[in-house]
């Protein structure tokens, strides 16, 4: 069983910055692929981005390249999203999934078995 807390989410004005920590235990981290997804109000959850169990590898969803960027460090165990040039339209709540599908698309939910609680990114205008 794998265990995901995530942390850093806040409200912050637009233009503005935050970083997203998701700390994990429970497995060896290597062996786990990481992702972020996002949830806004009165929509379905959607991918942001996700690395490969190495670091070597990162996807991001069209609507935040350039703008967002994965990373992890496997000594910390933890999976980071630093969010710049923050838009109203990022917020939402933010999920750290984690998964040992390595055979499935890692830009889906299904790939991932493991949820965090959420952490709530707030932009305004």
């Amino acid at each position: 069983q794998v265990q995901l807390v995530e942390s850093g989410g806040g409200l912050v004005q637009a233009g503005g910055s935050l970083r997203l920590s998701c700390a994990a235990s429970g497995r060896t981290f290597s062996t786990l692929i990481m992702g972020w997804f996002r949830q806004a109000p009165g929509k379905e959850r959607e991918f942001v981005a996700t690395v490969s169990r190495s670091g070597g590898s990162t996807d991001h969803a069209n609507s935040v390249k350039g703008r967002f960027t994965i990373s992890r460090d496997n000594s910390k165990n933890t999976v980071y999203l630093q969010m710049n040039t923050l838009k109203p339209e990022d917020t939402a709540v933010y999920y750290c999934a984690a998964g040992t599908n390595y055979y499935s698309a890692p830009q889906i939910s299904n790939t991932y078995l493991y949820w965090g609680q959420g952490t709530q990114v707030t932009v305004s205008s």
